[in-house]
């Protein structure tokens, strides 16, 4: 074998060992059940962000938030969780009142954006006699399963409204379709919470029928709890655009916000698989806006000042900020070049023939 025809082949072997497209990276990302709106969320992310930057993101269904956080800090493959803000705040306080495990889960944990406002359902039988939110003190409440978002939703917004733990003896934690199974059909229970974005696949299911057997309760502005609530929580619409099958008109509601979170990784290729995720979910957002689901429209590629104890992952914020800052530009109306303000010549100017009018 000649010497330049081995030169030739290994130049040959280098050049399509360049040219290869890498592996793609293989990730995970935890949501909640798979009737809610975080797993279509999820969806989104995966087709619509993380296919384009080259990374196969696999969607898990899991409990709600509160798993999501522990199985973001210790399930192997898990880059990525969506979470309630109160959620997260509930770990940290736990961590600074001295809770060892919580500051071990929630310290390394580090947000990537905000996303949208969960809406909270308050549901009891059409035939209940309470309306309001507020009225729902020493009810036996179904308030999702345990390690939910929803579990410690329910929890921490009956503290707030009424000063008081929600009594155990009151409390079934079960999935939605448990729940509302109990409330409607062997009546075991009163009310039953449920945290999701609107639209939820769970209540666009539903049938005309369903107006017969349920009703949404309505957050009363001039209650005393409701102020209390708005401590944690922020005033929403269920619309019944939302609903249209079975919901005749809007139910102002109380909201949670929904965070994208991931972990403080320092591994040189994770950072930069999670770096193009950040530029692919800047350069994609008005596509996760046009074809994603509905609640992407309600999304803001922005990132907002954070709590004490809150931060953000640097690396990908970094990505997010520059690309927004180009995307803020070239947005930007073009400035119109400055005029000199219109006045009347003088008239020594008159006189030298440099009035410019």
């Amino acid at each position: 074998m000649s010497i330049r025809f081995l030169l030739t082949g290994l130049f040959w072997m280098s050049f399509l060992a360049q040219a290869a497209p890498a592996p793609e990276a293989g990730y995970k990302i935890v949501t909640a059940s798979k009737t809610g709106t975080y797993i279509q969320i999820g969806r989104d992310l995966s087709t619509l962000v993380a296919a384009p930057a080259g990374i196969e993101l696999q969607v898990l269904e899991s409990n709600g938030s509160a798993e999501n956080v522990r199985r973001m800090r210790f399930e192997p493959g898990v880059k990525l969780a969506l979470v309630q803000s109160d959620v997260y705040q509930a770990f940290l306080d736990e961590a600074k009142a001295g809770n060892a495990d919580a500051g071990n889960i929630i310290r390394p944990l580090r947000l990537i954006m905000p996303l949208y406002d969960e809406e909270i359902y308050f549901i009891v039988r059409a035939d209940s006699p309470i309306n309001s939110i507020h009225e729902i003190k020493n009810k036996k409440i179904g308030v999702g399963p345990l390690g939910s978002g929803t579990a410690l939703t329910s929890r921490t917004a009956y503290q707030l409204m009424f000063g008081e733990p929600l009594p155990t003896e009151n409390t079934q934690y079960l999935t939605n379709e448990e729940a509302l199974a109990k409330l409607t059909v062997d009546k075991s229970l009163d009310v039953v919470i449920i945290v999701a974005g609107q639209p939820a696949k769970l209540f666009m299911d539903m049938k005309a029928e369903a107006r017969n057997y349920i009703k949404i309760l309505k957050l009363d502005e001039a209650a005393p709890e409701t102020a209390r609530a708005k401590k944690t929580y922020f005033p929403g619409v269920l619309r019944a655009s939302s609903y249209s099958t079975w919901l005749k008109d809007d139910v102002p509601t109380l909201t949670v916000k929904a965070y994208l979170v991931t972990y403080d990784y320092g591994l040189q290729s994770t950072v930069g698989n999670l770096t193009r995720f950040a530029d692919s979910l800047c350069t994609q957002f008005d596509k996760l806006q046009a074809s994603g689901h509905p609640k992407w429209k309600q999304v803001r590629l922005e990132l907002p000042a954070l709590s004490q104890g809150w931060r953000y992952y640097a690396p990908m914020e970094k990505r997010l900020r520059a690309c927004i800052a180009r995307r803020t530009a070239l947005s930007a109306p073009p400035s119109a070049s400055a005029t000199p303000p219109s006045r009347a010549c003088t008239e020594q100017e008159l006189v030298l023939g440099i009035c410019r009018r």
